[in-house]
């Protein structure tokens, strides 16, 4: 017997988090293990008066192709994806694994290499995001729970499908309206942000680093580009973030698992690296093009439906009380400009004495902020 809630998650992402009009060509990706998921977002946006376009491939292809293909293949810029991306309406991307540790042995030097074939295919993706009108791309992207997924986040699938579940608030009677409320308190909070000039993170576990935001857009994640969301983001000036961040949680990315990263910026640059497990990955990473070492992203965790880490970072970067960086590619709307093959996203916890400050000012203490108003 299918689950009742994926009707439900499948409803609020076509019509709200995507909203499919008429006419719309929307894709919808995934791995063969949410064939249920792909089903009932294929039903939806055929009910909407949408033209869906189902691309579903096993995982093993992209083990494959990074174990036997050649560096020409990896470096491959599909033409046909690349029209895909210019010409589809809405994006719907399902994360599912049935081993999320398949990429663990393969080269970090060919996964950079492949990382790095992507940057023209996600230039155009975010370019579109960012755009206004007809042409705008509407995008989300969503997790089907499986039995791998829930044994990363050290649960049972029963548990673990509850916690993906109750974090979309897809157990409340109306889960768009309540998406609604939420995005009215981030957006008190993201106007505020809209005026500064600087944003400084302290933890006792190390991190002081200062990120200049003097002109650039806060963005108000609300459900719609991904679900569940909770998060208000912006792009960092490019040259203007300084000092040592370390993250509190293992950093997934690409298959592959790293943990304790430390990363020391300098002009704006990463000029210091440095991993408990997997370090070599994270600097093939970091190398793999010349917006790598660069932020393309700083965000605060907003969804307090979210408290425990699961090593998916859907889940992960939105847990209210934490704030997160990602090294590589900017959103264009945020006011970010820079280019990568790479975009990852790192998370440090502020909720054991971590403070935030906005031009001096504390606006979060012990992962709290300070305004009742604001998220929480």
């Amino acid at each position: 017997m299918q689950d009742p809630r994926l009707e439900k998650l499948a409803d609020v992402i076509v019509n709200y988090s995507v909203a499919v009009r008429k006419g719309d060509l929307v894709r919808i990706s995934g791995s063969p293990i949410a064939t249920p998921l792909i089903v009932e977002l294929y039903r939806k946006v055929v009910q909407a008066g949408g033209n869906p376009l189902v691309r579903m491939a096993p995982e093993e292809c992209t083990e494959l192709l990074l174990k036997l293909g050649s560096d020409a293949q990896l470096a491959f810029v599909n033409p046909l994806t690349v029209k895909e991306v210019e010409e589809i309406n809405c994006s719907i991307g399902i994360w599912a694994s049935e081993n999320t540790k398949a990429l663990s042995g393969t080269d970090p030097s060919r996964q950079a290499i492949s990382q790095k074939a992507r940057r023209p295919i996600l230039d155009i993706f975010f370019k579109r995001a960012a755009q206004k009108g007809k042409k705008k791309l509407r995008w989300s992207g969503t997790q089907f729970p499986t039995e791998a997924n829930a044994q990363d986040a050290e649960m049972s699938l029963a548990e673990y499908e509850d916690f993906v579940y109750k974090a979309g608030l897809l157990h409340k009677p109306n889960p768009a309206a309540a998406w609604k409320k939420i995005s009215k308190a981030q957006q008190k909070l993201a106007d505020f942000l809209n005026k500064a000039r600087e944003v400084h993170f302290k933890t006792p576990q190390g991190t002081d680093i200062r990120l200049g935001v003097k002109g650039r857009h806060w963005i108000n994640c609300d459900g719609h580009e991904n679900f569940p969301d909770g998060e208000v983001f912006t792009g960092p000036i490019e040259d203007a973030t300084e000092g040592l961040v370390a993250f509190s949680f293992p950093a997934v990315h690409g298959g592959r698992e790293v943990t304790d990263v430390q990363l020391v910026f300098k002009a704006g640059k990463v000029v210091d690296a440095s991993a408990g497990k997997g370090e070599d990955f994270l600097i093939k990473m970091l190398d793999s093009d010349a917006g790598a070492r660069i932020l393309g992203e700083l965000a605060l965790g907003t969804n307090y439906s979210i408290q425990r880490y699961t090593k998916n970072t859907l889940f992960d970067e939105k847990i209210g009380g934490t704030f997160h960086l990602a090294v590589g590619a900017a959103y264009p709307e945020s006011g970010g400009k820079n280019q990568s093959g790479v975009h990852w996203d790192m998370v440090c916890d502020l909720r054991q004495g971590g403070t935030v400050e906005i031009d001096g000012k504390v606006i979060s203490k012990n992962g709290k902020f300070v305004k009742a108003d604001w998220p929480r």
